[in-house]
């Protein structure tokens, strides 16, 4: 019987860069315990990595959005690696106030089909970081794939 050894996220990256972009989430959130930094940033680099395959729409919680933002700050890094890993650049962007629906929905995609997606990708996860709500950015953010101009979905 062959045992399949799932990827991290942070083999998607040069080390150099996982490190720069680990030291940047803990220099902005010096609330988190020490460790966290490089699990979230594992954890946003294999969501990325599950969005560059899916057709789903999903989203990340609260902290693998962090690693998320702090990727998408070093636009010259992040538009280099949705290129290669993706094919296509990966969206997050917020969408207007009055394109929501007015009954209250969940905003994002929920984190089953997010954890589903990543271990479909090959992955290894991280589940205590996948254990909390999911992010919404505000209230106004689709997430990966949803609403995009470039999603598979359409």
């Amino acid at each position: 019987m062959l045992l399949t050894v799932d990827k991290t996220g942070r083999t998607l990256v040069p080390d150099e860069l996982f490190d720069r972009l680990t030291a940047r989430i803990a220099h902005d959130h010096p609330e988190l315990a020490p460790d966290l930094p490089a699990r979230i940033m594992d954890q946003a680099l294999a969501f990325l990595g599950a969005c560059a395959v899916t057709a789903e729409p999903i989203g990340p919680t609260d902290l693998v959005d962090i690693g998320w933002h702090t990727f998408i700050l070093h636009t010259h890094d992040y538009a280099e690696f949705c290129d290669r890993v993706a094919g296509r650049f990966i969206h997050h962007e917020p969408v207007p106030d009055d394109s929501r629906p007015s009954a209250p929905e969940p905003v994002g995609a929920p984190i089953s089909r997010t954890v589903a997606a990543i271990t479909a990708a090959g992955f290894a996860l991280d589940a205590p970081l996948w254990a909390a709500r999911a992010a919404d950015c505000s209230s106004k953010c689709h997430q990966c794939h949803a609403g995009c101009h470039d999603s598979p979905k359409k």
